[in-house]
């Protein structure tokens, strides 16, 4: 098998059975918001150190032959100020770190490189409401130096448990280093994506279904299609900035990023521009819907305004007819003949019986 379809592999989330997900702090031996710490020697996963300062000592010691990969969910700032100042990193990365809410970026700081990535996970949901959340973000971070990588999770998914199961199981991968794990999260992430804008499809198509089945106005609801909108925009907000940061990964020379490695970037960077040109359709497609509701409604709108026309032309004969004899006169033409009465109803009914067929005719009843 070839190295590009090595690190693909090892890259890619495995989608089927269900694995223990260690993001969790109460599932995490170490406790508090550390979720791993993980030696690795020539891809290989070493016993654990009783610290994360031991782990770094026993890496450094040896002297290029392995890293440290520390995972961090949500950590304070009194937390992260001693993981910042063991592998000392930035004050503005680690301020960004702890503080969640970040746009994708990528930044070098010396010998480590800071990549923050946007994470999603679709809302499962019996059916689209006006109320109704598709999309929810997170974010991951990344700190990748010459012997250690630090990624810190905020949200409640995206969890990169597996992602170190499937990366071990191909330690020869894992040898290279630091930029492999800044590579498989990135193509975690991405794949995500690309799993998210599949199921948003599904969303779009029940609304495309509403809007342009028989019921037409009355089974589509505008504010169904103004939530999905909401949430493509969010889901766009993630995706979108992202391949500034990918295309740095990709093309600009870095000390730590081999290029054999960066084109294994450029690949995740092809498959975010696949996600942002349907993100893109999407967004035009549900422009397309919205302006036929819009148009439908006013349609039915018109509609019933015509009938509504059209019956206040029908009401107007016998309003006119019973307007003028009600008039108090006493010289009325056939006011004191014996058959007028009936015959001012059979000119009210026939009037009437005349005017309905010619609406009914040309379809505006």
């Amino acid at each position: 098998m070839s190295m590009v379809g090595n690190l693909r592999k090892v890259a890619r989330l495995a989608r089927g059975g269900r694995r223990v997900d260690l993001s969790h702090p109460a599932r995490s031996p170490l406790g508090s918001a550390v979720v791993n710490c993980v030696i690795y020697r020539d891809g290989v996963r070493q016993k654990a150190a009783p610290s994360v300062e031991e782990s770094v000592a026993r890496v450094r010691k040896r002297g290029g032959h392995g890293f440290v990969w520390l995972g961090l969910h949500e950590p304070t700032e009194t937390e992260f100020a001693r993981v910042a100042e063991l592998f000392g990193l930035h004050p503005l990365a680690v301020e960004d770190a702890v503080h969640a809410h970040q746009r994708p970026k990528v930044e070098q700081y010396g010998d480590v490189l800071f990549a923050v990535f946007k994470t999603v996970s679709y809302v499962e949901h019996a059916e689209l409401t006006a109320t109704s959340e598709v999309v929810n973000t997170g974010e991951i971070m990344v700190f990748a130096g010459p012997d250690f990588v630090v990624t810190v999770r905020h949200g409640r998914h995206g969890s990169l448990g597996p992602l170190r199961e499937d990366l071990e199981a191909e330690p020869e991968q894992l040898a290279k280093g630091p930029t492999v794990v800044l590579h498989a999260v990135a193509d975690h992430v991405v794949d995500d994506y690309l799993t998210v804008t599949d199921a948003v499809q599904n969303d779009i198509d029940q609304v495309e279904t509403s809007v342009f089945s028989p019921r037409g106005a009355q089974g589509a609801d505008a504010g169904r299609m103004y939530q999905l909108k909401r949430e493509l925009l969010e889901l766009k907000r993630a995706v979108v900035p992202l391949g500034r940061p990918l295309h740095i990964l990709a093309t600009e020379p870095m000390r730590l990023i081999a290029p054999e490695i960066q084109a294994y970037f450029r690949d995740v960077a092809d498959h975010l521009s696949r996600v942002t040109e349907q993100i893109t359709a999407f967004d035009a497609l549900l422009d397309s819907i919205l302006q036929a509701h819009l148009a439908q409604v006013s349609v039915a709108q018109n509609e019933d305004m015509r009938k509504i026309t059209a019956w206040a032309a029908i009401i107007a004969v016998p309003t006119m007819v019973c307007g003028v004899y009600g008039m108090n006169f006493d010289h009325m033409p056939e006011l004191h003949w014996r058959f007028g009465y009936p015959l001012a109803l059979t000119v009210i009914a026939v009037s009437c019986f005349i005017i309905h067929r010619g609406f009914k005719r040309n379809g505006w009843l």
